[in-house]
């Protein structure tokens, strides 16, 4: 029986698949594994060289357990170094001739080499079905319209979206990185219902919006679709864009190498973002040791597998990301397990300063809870003698500087004072330590079109 939820349509893509036991799940979970093992031991030498290395075979996997405790990770260092030695695609890519091959793409090249990816035909197709599922838990229907803010070529965030949109039948707009006031200009102009883009991104339109005197809540979109960089689950982070556009906010997580297959993507009912786990196998593992499993809730690393992808399939790939598991009943039906935050951050982002761990992450839920700054912030962290430093400076908005420079010079300093403190508070509320603040002018940093860079450590 189909259930039928918003505006008519059915409340699910694939209810069956959906709202699946989760034991029965983990079966088909396993068998899964275990074939993609097989395959990829008998057919990819790059698997064949990193199992035998372990003193690992396929056949020692009889359990999801088995999987995490005794199956190696592999992580991007080693995907490069594989491509560079075995070209175009690596060893870990089962070689297609050019018909068989849909698409290249590659990772955005931002921390150093991109990493090319063949997708078969086969994979392509299946990987349309799974962003239509994904978008549609979203909020996408076939009478939306859908505008895309990603840009389109070597990155592949961009071109899942369009995917997910064409199987559902809605209307695509991939109008792709332009200026910002086109794009806002644009949504007016068409009626747009549905925007995806970057959460810094989506942040950073606001602050235009309240320049061109342009009210986002009043507007046509109903839901936004974010990914590319943590932020679209983070309470603080959504809270902001969706009370600003007046408009949901759901967080399509991938990484470049799981792609063309989505990996989550956030529930409307603001649950966080469910994991298609019969498709891309997540797992949160110690972040000391990947072969170590902890308990769900507890905060670890992420490891992902493709448990369908044959032309370049990543089994127990680590990306070096941060969350946590939830399990319990979602309101919206969907049986597969949450990241109630999505992903946190990266570990290699983590910051040592004086002995504590601190998450760029966390310094932006701090800052999203002080409704008179901006959209933009940097994080500075330098030498001062022997010792780390730590400064935040973050940008004010617009509506708050207007009222500084309303007030009289004595009044508009303590004015200025207080909001610094109470930013202050908000980090050490969210990061555990002082921080110093630095407010700036608006448009002081370089404004954030695509993803933004938080850091400069100078030390």
């Amino acid at each position: 029986m189909t259930t039928t939820g918003d505006r008519g349509f059915p409340r699910f893509w694939d209810e069956e698949r959906e709202t699946l036991d989760p034991a029965r799940r983990d079966h088909l979970i396993l068998d899964r594994i275990r074939h993609q093992l097989q395959y990829v031991y008998a057919e990819l030498p790059f698997y064949r060289r990193l199992y035998d290395a372990h003193g690992f075979h396929p056949d020692q996997v009889r359990s999801l357990e088995d999987f995490t405790t005794k199956v190696p990770v592999i992580t991007k260092k080693m995907l490069v170094a594989d491509q560079q030695e075995h070209p175009p695609f690596g060893s870990y890519a089962r070689p297609l001739p050019a018909g068989e091959i849909a698409r290249i793409h590659g990772s955005s090249g931002t921390s150093g080499v991109p990493t090319m990816y063949a997708v078969s035909r086969g994979d392509w197709e299946r990987a349309g079905e799974v962003h239509a599922m994904a978008q549609w838990c979203a909020g996408v229907r076939p009478d939306d319209i859908v505008q895309v803010g990603f840009p389109f070529g070597l990155f592949f965030g961009g071109w899942g979206v369009v995917q997910g949109a064409e199987r559902i039948g809605a209307t695509l707009f991939p109008l792709g990185v332009t200026d910002s006031e086109k794009h806002l200009e644009l949504i007016e102009r068409l009626g747009s219902t549905i925007f995806s883009a970057t959460p810094s991104y989506c942040i950073h339109l606001l602050s235009v919006a309240e320049r061109m005197g342009i009210d986002l809540r009043a507007n046509t979109i109903r839901h936004l679709l974010v990914g590319g960089e943590p932020g679209g689950s983070l309470p603080g982070t959504r809270a902001i864009i969706e009370e600003g556009w007046g408009a949901t906010v759901a967080d399509a997580g991938s990484t470049s190498e799981m792609y063309p297959f989505q990996t989550s993507v956030g529930c409307t009912a603001g649950t966080g973002t469910h994991l298609y786990t019969d498709e891309v196998f997540t797992e949160v593992v110690s972040a000391a040791d990947p072969n170590v499993p902890i308990p769900v809730g507890e905060r670890g690393a992420v490891v992902y597998t493709h448990l369908w992808r044959d032309s370049q399939p990543m089994i127990r790939f680590a990306p070096g990301d941060e969350t946590y598991l939830a399990d319990d009943p979602c309101p919206c039906g969907r049986t597969y397990p949450r990241l109630p935050e999505g992903i946190l951050g990266r570990l290699d982002d983590m910051l040592v300063v004086r002995g504590a761990n601190v998450f760029p992450s966390a310094i932006e839920t701090g800052l999203r809870t002080v409704p008179e700054l901006g959209p933009e912030f940097r994080i500075l962290v330098r030498k001062v003698g022997a010792l780390d430093e730590l400064t935040v400076q973050a940008e004010l908005g617009h509506a708050a500087l207007a009222q500084l420079d309303a007030l009289a010079p004595g009044d508009g300093d303590a004015r200025r004072a207080e909001l610094v403190r109470r930013t202050e508070d908000a980090l050490r509320r969210s990061v555990a330590i002082r921080v110093p603040v630095e407010l700036l002018k608006p448009g002081t940093l370089p404004e954030t079109t695509f993803k933004a860079r938080r850091v400069v450590d100078e030390r």
